[in-house]
């Protein structure tokens, strides 16, 4: 089935959608897959592909799903402009988050700009 399918020019993808939300043709899909889980006499067609492999992909797709996520962000200005602009920059630091340090990167130190903002010098 899977080369029948690729000859038609399809692209077969798998994501995880939410049960039960409304989602067209998810009710069928479910069933379906049941169905093919329980049928014994079913023939598996399917391309091995390494463990490795499907980390290294999702690793990459996470990253680059958070560094959208992190540029789109309008919070964390201070952080983004000073310290860590680029996620995978932040994963290669090796550093012990202390209170101390997340005071600095996200500008809540208690330095004396802070302290007059917020009118307490």
């Amino acid at each position: 089935m899977t080369t029948s399918l690729e000859r038609a020019n399809w692209n077969i993808e798998l994501s995880w959608i939410k049960a039960h939300v409304g989602i067209v043709g998810n009710g069928l899909a479910h069933r379906l897959a049941k169905a093919a889980a329980s049928d014994s006499d079913a023939k598996i067609v399917f391309n091995r592909l390494p463990m490795s492999t499907l980390t290294s992909k999702i690793e990459e797709e996470t990253k680059l799903k958070w560094q959208k996520e992190w540029e789109e962000c309008t919070k964390a200005g201070i952080t983004k402009e000073f310290f860590f602009p680029k996620v995978h920059d932040r994963q290669k630091l090796k550093i012990d988050i202390t209170p101390i340090l997340t005071a600095m990167v996200t500008g809540h130190g208690k330095t004396r700009a802070y302290l007059r903002r917020f009118k307490i010098l």
